[in-house]
């Protein structure tokens, strides 16, 4: 079997990083595979990309270019929105490389024409690292549920007429994709039953599996040591926060993480703690916790990440909505409790109470009590840290996602036949 995986870039991003650890456990299971992408970071071999400097700049201006019908909404949200109206060579690129089966991962800022599916015969099976195949534009629908009728009045694009470029991108998707031999795959239950009330893909066959990752190299490191590297201190209590762009996306919950923090530094607890961000610079004007804050940046290694996650003791995650974050799932692994609001697939990975803790959505006063709880006490602390790290080798290991794919692959092939 030959699966052709497809991603905007391979290791840029928590969706790239979960498309290519796909990779790497399908290939440890003895299948062909390959990875097209826009953008490659990485030095796998098995990785496609633009080679030459002016294929290599066209697809950075294709960024650009992508958005540009967005400049007609004025009033439209920072949120992600894409497009997606470019000609592409993606078709032709598969046809040279005659793949048995195609996985779609994240495939934006660009990268695939929407009507591209419509010329694709192999079957194609589309994992969701959000929701932007089933709406109109947007990655995360925030409340609105236009997406399962056929969008148009887009509140992120500020727009009150029906017929707008979401309800466009609609009737493109739809129209283009009628036909196509689609099987989805959402990462999380949340993401899956969204899937089913779209009108795009409520009669398809869609199935859960989770993201996995390799748990040999995402494994507890000792603290003490984890921190030395780091250049962290010894004698406090460190809570973590990290993802792309952690303080610049409101739906990372960075405007709902401060004021969480700003209470415990009024309490006994603000002596003891200190903050970790990695994932982004620190600002020319940092926010205020009350207590002290060190900015790691951006790391792309995963044995880099797992030392961060290792030497903090609790990690948060205070996004609004969220599929299966990566970097939950990256804690866990390294045996680091975690506090995060109850929403979307968030509660796939936390147990409330037996590795971490969830917090009512949005209540910042639960939010600041589940890192306190979690903290508070050293026996139940060990238990959490070690329910963590069995939840990461019980269900979300590369070895398991890896199964679960090739099942599914050979059952879509074998259909074909």
């Amino acid at each position: 079997m030959k699966v052709l995986q497809i991603s905007e870039s391979d290791i840029d991003g928590g969706a790239a990083r979960a498309a290519h650890r796909l990779h790497q456990g399908l290939s440890r299971l003895g299948v062909n595979s390959q990875v097209l992408v826009q953008r490659k970071l990485g030095l796998d071999s098995a990785v496609i990309a633009p080679e030459t400097k002016l294929m290599q700049g066209i697809a950075t201006a294709r960024i650009t270019f992508d958005a540009l019908p967005l400049k007609l909404y004025r009033h439209r949200s920072k949120n992600t929105f894409s497009v997606q109206w470019l000609p592409d060579g993606v078709a032709s690129q598969i046809a040279r490389l005659k793949p048995d089966l195609i996985n779609l991962h994240w495939v934006n800022l660009g990268y695939l024409q929407i009507e591209t599916l419509a010329r694709l015969k192999q079957p194609i099976v589309w994992s969701l690292h959000d929701m932007w195949a089933f709406t109109g534009g947007c990655h995360y629908n925030q409340e609105c549920d236009h997406y399962q009728i056929a969008c148009g009045k887009c509140p992120q694009l500020g727009s009150h007429h029906q017929r707008d470029l979401s309800h466009q991108i609609w009737r493109r998707k739809a129209k283009a994709w009628g036909h196509a031999n689609l099987t989805i795959v959402a990462l999380s239950s949340w993401m899956a039953e969204c899937a089913a009330k779209s009108s795009l893909f409520c009669n398809l066959r869609i199935e859960t599996i989770p993201n996995g990752l390799n748990t040999d190299v995402y494994h507890p490191i000792d603290k003490q040591t984890a921190r030395h590297l780091l250049q962290l201190p010894q004698d406090k209590q460190i809570i973590l926060f990290g993802s792309l762009q952690a303080t610049s996306d409101s739906r990372k919950g960075f405007h709902l993480l401060q004021p969480a923090l700003r209470q415990l530094s009024q309490t006994p607890w603000g002596d003891r703690l200190e903050l970790v961000v990695f994932g982004a610079s620190q600002p020319q004007e940092p926010p205020d916790f009350g207590f002290k804050a060190h900015y790691l940046g951006t790391f792309n290694d995963d044995l880099s990440l797992a030392l961060v996650y290792s030497a903090a003791d609790v990690f948060v995650l205070p996004s609004t909505q969220e599929n299966l974050a990566n970097t939950v799932m990256e804690a866990i692994a390294c045996g680091t409790p975690c506090v995060a609001f109850k929403i979307g697939g968030t509660p796939d990975m936390i147990e409330h109470h037996n590795n971490g803790y969830l917090a009512k959505p949005y209540e910042v006063e639960d939010l600041a009590q589940g890192i306190v709880w979690v903290l508070d006490n050293e026996d139940r602390y060990r238990k959490l840290s070690m329910r963590a790290r069995e939840k990461a080798e019980q269900e979300f290991s590369q070895g398991i996602q890896a199964h679960r794919y090739l099942a599914l692959f050979n059952d879509l092939i074998d259909q074909k036949y």
